[in-house]
């Protein structure tokens, strides 16, 4: 149901990370798409974006993909990119969702001049090759694909029309 309460949580390590309330747009089989303001405190500026009090954040979650994706929007509506979380699967339930961040991500720009694989070094350091080696495979193939669909234009994968942060759900 279009505009209901969740909570999103994002857990690293077996710890949870960061939890937060959102809104749902659209649930289907499988799928979870949420709309959420910035939940961390304060600005968050990573030299190629930044993230700020007002920005609201439109989530797409799947329980059979290795990843998620955030269309980051500014408080005045216009789209600032994607940020994208390799993750494994998405647990999707009636109360929200919970996904396992697995440290690498990928951010494309609102014009798509820049695609950017994003801490692989923390991704290396975090052991998972060695201590679950076919997550760490789906992990790295999950930014492969994520860094070719930024590429390819991710808008077609991100969510329906109509999902931005003015949007009424549907």
């Amino acid at each position: 149901m279009s505009g209901r309460p969740v909570e999103v949580t994002l857990t690293k390590a077996g710890r949870t990370k960061i939890r937060y309330p959102a809104e749902v747009l659209a649930e289907g089989a499988g799928r979870l798409s949420v709309r959420a303001p910035w939940a961390a405190e304060g600005v968050r500026d990573f030299g190629f974006v930044r993230f700020e009090p007002g920005d609201v954040f439109v989530e797409h979650y799947w329980d059979d993909r290795w990843f998620t994706v955030k269309e980051v929007w500014s408080a005045d509506g216009l789209l600032k990119g994607w940020y994208c979380d390799v993750t494994r699967p998405a647990v999707i339930g009636g109360s929200g969702v919970v996904v396992e961040d697995l440290d690498l991500d990928l951010w494309v720009s609102a014009d798509g001049s820049e695609v950017l694989r994003l801490d692989e070094d923390e991704f290396a350091a975090s052991g998972l090759a060695a201590t679950d080696p076919e997550a760490a495979v789906r992990a790295v193939a999950a930014l492969d694909a994520l860094e070719a669909l930024g590429r390819d234009g991710l808008a077609e994968l991100a969510g329906p029309p109509g999902t931005g942060p003015g949007a009424s759900g549907g």
